[in-house]
């Protein structure tokens, strides 16, 4: 199983970021952190009240924010030790923990290196220091190379960068430097992300509004993010550092074994605000069982409810279909059959065939996989994959 902890404290909100996190006073952190910790050791009721089968061994652990490095040392080693007291931790688990370049102080590292964390992410986003500083982000292309630097000689090489493309006055010059930047600092992990724009950002809503704020104005359009994105993909490429899911790229054995569960609808356990869960059920009348936290901070320490939803058959292989799909190794047809019978797979042979001749889908013997413009494309195919019929028992 793997277990995620949310951790929404941040030094500034970012104009794009449309997750459940924000600056907060650090006289909220000590309370926080005695939920998150009594949230662990009280997961076997929980996972009894929602009606899954817990798995008592985790192989990884994910710190996600927000940005968990705002915490103290002591704050962070009292996490992982709740962890390591409720669940059996395997032998070689990978502990990732996501940093904003400039919080890595040298005791943050030690306390990282005492808690087991052995991959660091860091939101970089961009290493055009104008780009960076224009959606709020606090750190310059030193101060990520130096970051970089200090977890290697502290012996944590299994490192990521995020970038965003599509952020404020970027163009295909200021695009290349962040990718030749990423390239050049020899990190064995990349995840590209596409600008989002929602209603749940504040970049978002001008951008939606028509507005200048934020430096909306300066965004590229949708054609030049899809042109740097399909720009990553091959320089990412061509650097030995492949692309495994729409948004991450990786050298040989470094995919993020965390996320893959995502995707492969593998066992994990959510604890903090806005936190989700995935768990197999107990129950015979669903495959897997679904529950979230509130997506409120005051709502989480206060102890609001949990939002519990039963993965039906079909609701399990739909998402077989468009959590399978996000990866390059694409979804295979015959397990798709051997676990959901032969009609869950004749009814979206049509459709299958279409994208295939519309260059969305390629498909390789009983394997079907996004091509590069159906990466672009990804909703259009999701959405067409999902059937509201019910698959027979």
């Amino acid at each position: 199983m793997g277990v995620y902890i949310s951790v929404p404290f941040c030094r500034t909100k970012c104009s794009y970021c449309n997750f459940a996190s924000d600056v907060f006073s650090k006289a909220v952190f000590e309370r926080y952190v005695e939920r998150v910790c009594a949230d662990i050791a009280g997961s076997h009721r929980t996972v009894e009240e929602m009606g899954g089968r817990i798995e008592h061994e985790v192989d990884s652990v994910y710190l996600g924010g927000g940005t968990p490095t705002v915490l103290e040392p002591g704050q962070l080693a009292r996490i992982f030790d709740a962890v390591r007291a409720q669940f059996g931790v395997a032998a070689g688990v990978e502990v990732t923990v996501e940093c904003a370049p400039g919080t890595l102080t040298p005791g943050i590292i030690d306390g990282l290196l005492r808690g087991g964390v052995n991959r660091v992410s860091l939101g970089v986003q961009s290493f055009v220091d104008t780009e960076a500083a224009a959606v709020g982000r606090l750190h310059k292309r030193e101060t990520v190379l130096d970051d970089i630097a200090r977890l290697r000689a502290a012996g944590i090489t299994n490192i990521n960068i995020d970038l965003i493309a599509g952020l404020p006055h970027q163009t295909a010059e200021s695009w290349e430097i962040s990718l030749a930047e990423t390239v050049a600092a020899g990190v064995p992990h990349v995840s590209v992300y596409m600008l989002e724009v929602d209603e749940d950002s504040r970049l978002g809503r001008e951008l939606i509004a028509g507005g200048t704020r934020y430096h909306a104005h300066f965004v590229p359009d949708e054609e030049a993010m899809a042109d740097f994105y399909v720009a990553a993909c091959a320089r990412l490429e061509s650097a030995g550092i492949a692309q495994y899911e729409i948004s991450n790229f990786a050298r040989r054995g470094f995919e993020s074994r965390h996320n893959v569960k995502y995707w492969t609808r593998q066992p994990y356990m959510g604890f903090g605000v806005d936190a989700h869960s995935m768990l197999f059920s107990a129950e015979s009348d669903a495959e897997a069982v679904r529950f979230a936290t509130p997506d409120s901070l005051e709502q989480y320490v206060a102890g609001a409810p949990l939002q519990r939803a039963p993965v039906s058959r079909n609701a399990a292989l739909e998402e077989s279909f468009f959590l399978g799909l996000r990866r390059t190794a694409g979804v295979d047809l015959s397990e798709i059959a051997a676990w959901f019978g032969d009609e869950a797979v004749n009814r979206h042979q049509a459709t299958i065939a279409e994208f295939v001749e519309g260059g969305l889908l390629e498909r390789c013997g009983t394997v079907i996989r996004l091509t590069v413009r159906g990466r672009l494309l990804s909703n259009e195919v999701f959405q067409r994959l999902i059937s509201p019929v019910d698959v027979p028992v």
